[in-house]
C-alpha cells in the first residue's frame, strides 16, 4: 500500500518485483503500518485488492500480465485467494497499467 498526498494507492505487483514508488509520483510514499489499517481497515499483508469500504486508486503492475491467474491477500496476513487475472482486472473497474518495477 502507497500514499499519494493523502489518499491510498493500491499498487499490484507480482513478488518477484519491487514497486519503483518514486515513478509513480512526487507525492507517493510507502504506507505505515497504521496508515494502510487506517485507510483500507486491513492490516499489512491482509490487503485484497477489492472489497474496500471506499474506492482505492489501483495500478497493475504489467509485469503481472504474464500470468493467467495470481494469488492475492485475502483479509489477513495468513489468507490467499487465487483468481484469473481477467477476472480481477474486471473487478477492479477503473485501473491503470503501470510499468513498476
Amino acid at each position: 500500500m502507497l500514499i499519494d498526498g493523502e489518499e491510498p494507492l493500491l499498487c499490484l505487483t507480482a513478488g518477484d518485483r519491487r514497486v519503483d514508488v518514486e515513478g509513480l509520483g512526487s507525492g507517493v510514499r510507502m504506507a505505515r503500518g497504521r496508515d494502510v489499517k487506517e485507510l483500507t481497515g486491513y492490516a499489512i499483508g491482509g490487503v485484497p485488492p477489492v472489497g474496500h469500504d471506499r474506492p482505492i486508486r489501483t495500478v497493475v503492475d504489467r509485469s503481472l500480465l504474464r500470468f493467467d491467474s495470481v494469488w492475492c491477500a485475502a483479509g489477513t496476513p495468513y489468507a490467499l485467494c487465487q483468481v484469473s487475472l481477467a477476472d480481477l482486472r474486471a473487478a477492479l473497474g477503473g485501473h491503470q497499467l503501470v510499468e513498476s518495477a
